[in-house]
């Protein structure tokens, strides 16, 4: 006789909402440090609550208790901690005095909730071919608060510079605005797949990506802007590739390189081959 399931206590059903309303307080509170003159710990509360937002998903889909009320609070806590938080953080302290600086606080904030908006929309939608489920339309909005308090991080790592100036920073939340609500593809986490044989390799980049939050953590925030804005030429690049072939995205992985790397090795060919004026066989006219 098979044994049954064990079910899981009631009351770990109410974990997810009380980690993400953990992270509605993260926010808030990093409002209040940057009110008191205290930028670094608002920064890490606003990294704090990152941290919550992303673990309640799993925590939810691991305890089998998604709910509706769930997915409301999760989208609200977005719209506080990465659109309101970091706005008035920065705000608070780089762009006081600022007579305009407002504006583009309340621009971000505005479009990190756009950014939710069409992202909750587009969950509803069977008609999008599934290779669309694995690409962000537009930047994610922790993403967005990442780059929102660039500045920031620059001024406790480097100091007061132009990084520091109202119109730079006024300029950067723009740029960060524009991101949210653009059309840019920007490649999901669970879309990337890790070979078995890399894996020591990611947890030695694990490793050293702690030790590095601990000993330079402005740094670090810098090269993971700078490398987010590197990898979204790539990710561009990627989503169209896949567009023109959305068949290749139902096979595996690894046969999914070997089509692109069977493609490079073609590019040449078909390139020389228009130079000289021929055609592949059986191409028409």
């Amino acid at each position: 006789m098979s044994a049954l399931p064990r079910k899981r206590p009631r009351g770990l059903r109410i974990l997810p909402s009380a980690t993400t309303v953990l992270a509605i307080c993260a926010g808030l509170t990093s409002i209040k440090f940057a009110l008191d003159e205290k930028p670094w710990i608002s920064l890490a509360l606003i990294g704090a609550a990152a941290v919550l937002d992303g673990i309640d998903g799993g925590i939810a889909r691991a305890l089998n208790a998604q709910s509706r009320m769930g997915a409301e609070i999760d989208s609200l806590a977005d719209a506080v901690n990465f659109g309101v938080a970091p706005a008035l953080v920065i705000y608070v302290t780089m762009l006081q005095h600022s007579q305009i600086g407002w504006i583009f606080v309340l621009l971000y904030a505005v479009c990190v909730v756009l950014r939710l908006a069409r992202f909750n929309a587009l969950l509803d939608d069977d008609t999008r071919p599934a290779y669309t489920r694995e690409f962000f339309t537009g930047m994610p909005a922790p993403c967005g608060a990442v780059g929102a308090i660039g500045p920031l991080v620059a001024m406790m790592q480097f100091g007061h510079g132009w990084w520091t100036e109202p119109w730079f920073v006024c300029l950067w939340l723009a740029a960060n605005a524009a991101l949210l609500v653009s059309r840019v593809p920007t490649l999901a986490l669970k879309a990337i797949s890790v070979p078995p044989n890399a894996a020591p390799i990611l947890l030695i980049l694990v490793a050293a990506a702690a030790a590095g939050l601990l000993l330079f953590p402005y740094i670090l925030v810098l090269l993971i802007i700078a490398g987010y804005l590197c990898i979204i030429p790539f990710t561009i690049r990627s989503q169209r590739w896949v567009a023109a072939r959305p068949e290749a995205w139902d096979v595996e992985p690894r046969e999914r390189r070997a089509v692109r790397r069977e493609a490079r090795r073609a590019a040449p060919n078909r390139r020389s081959m228009a130079r000289l004026g021929l055609r592949r066989p059986g191409s028409g006219h």
